[in-house]
């Protein structure tokens, strides 16, 4: 008689098939943290357990189902044509699990559990790593994985709660929560201004010394909207390129030229008087950030909580 078939009530019940069932979804789930993460060892890292735990675990379900679903060589894993269909069939199981954990977590109402969140490492430093600490420190139930990561993550296939994105949003079959928005200016130092002359209109800009933040080296056009919705396209010639927000205020601080820098991170040297708003009535278009998940069926308190604490803590 099988575990599914097995009469269970309320005056008997077997712990064996309780166990049974508990090892065999952990190897499911083993199994599918594999493919997901492409090695054992970051298998192993993101369940925090060993790496010899995983490897046995897979191998018994291996043995269980009688089939290979890996090829494993010194370099790569690859899933054998039975494996991905277990693959699939493991995901959809685990994903129905999840799905009833989220229902009983929504009864519950309190944040509990492992929360995995994805975001840009300066979107991170700016505020999300903030919002992280006090999240932990409210909920002590609580415990929260942070991907920093420039790349853009599948957050079904790679087992991510939730996502913060930056900028517009492409479709998506992900549900998606509006956080705020970013306010960029243009700034530079006094030093800078004293020796080179405040810009009066846009097209000075093109003369004087420009920082641009140009991830991979490329820096785009620089598109400012003024008032009576003007609007000044200037290519513009770097003098210094950077791909970080924080090292173009730094250099911006130090005097190498006039820089487009997030007001949240410029406001505190405005406060100090190392830095000076230029141009202050041509910027660009606020820059909207969104929480993105997998779905808003079963909005898990844990997920809620995140969104929730993020946009009441937005940096203004």
């Amino acid at each position: 008689m099988t575990v599914a078939s097995w009469p269970i009530n309320r005056e008997y019940r077997d712990p064996s098939l309780t166990l049974r069932a508990t090892m065999e979804l952990s190897r499911l789930r083993a199994f599918v943290t594999v493919v997901q993460c492409g090695s054992f060892t970051r298998a192993a890292e993101r369940l925090r357990t060993q790496k010899a735990q995983v490897s046995r675990q897979v191998s018994e379900l291996e043995a269980e189902l009688g089939v290979r679903l890996l090829e494993r060589t010194t370099r790569a894993l690859r899933l054998t044509e039975i494996g991905r269909e277990i693959h699939e069939r493991a995901t959809g199981i685990l994903a129905a699990i999840e799905d009833t954990e989220r229902v009983a977590q929504s009864v519950r109402g309190e944040p509990q559990g492992l929360l995995r969140v994805t975001m840009p490492l300066e979107f991170g430093l700016l505020a999300g790593f903030d919002w992280v600490r006090a999240l932990l420190a409210r909920h002590p139930a609580l415990s929260i994985e942070v991907d920093s990561s420039s790349r853009i993550v599948d957050l079904v296939h790679e087992g991510f709660d939730l996502a913060i994105r930056v900028g517009p949003l492409p479709d998506s079959r992900l549900a998606a929560r509006r956080l705020g928005e970013l306010q960029y200016g243009l700034h530079a130092s006094p030093a800078y201004l004293a020796r080179a002359g405040i810009p009066a209109t846009p097209a000075d800009l093109v003369a004087g010394d420009w920082i641009a933040f140009a991830p991979g080296g490329r820096p785009a056009p620089l598109r400012l909207h003024g008032p009576g919705d003007a609007v000044e396209i200037l290519d513009t010639a770097p003098r210094l390129r950077v791909d970080s927000r924080y090292a173009q205020r730094d250099a911006a601080v130090a005097g190498l030229g006039v820089a487009e820098i997030l007001i949240a991170i410029a406001r505190g040297d405005i406060a100090a008087g190392r830095l000076v708003p230029v141009l202050p009535d041509w910027r660009r278009p606020p820059v909207s950030v969104h929480a993105v998940f997998p779905s808003a069926r079963f909005l898990t308190p844990k997920v809620r909580a995140f969104i929730g604490h993020a946009i009441d803590h937005f940096p203004a």
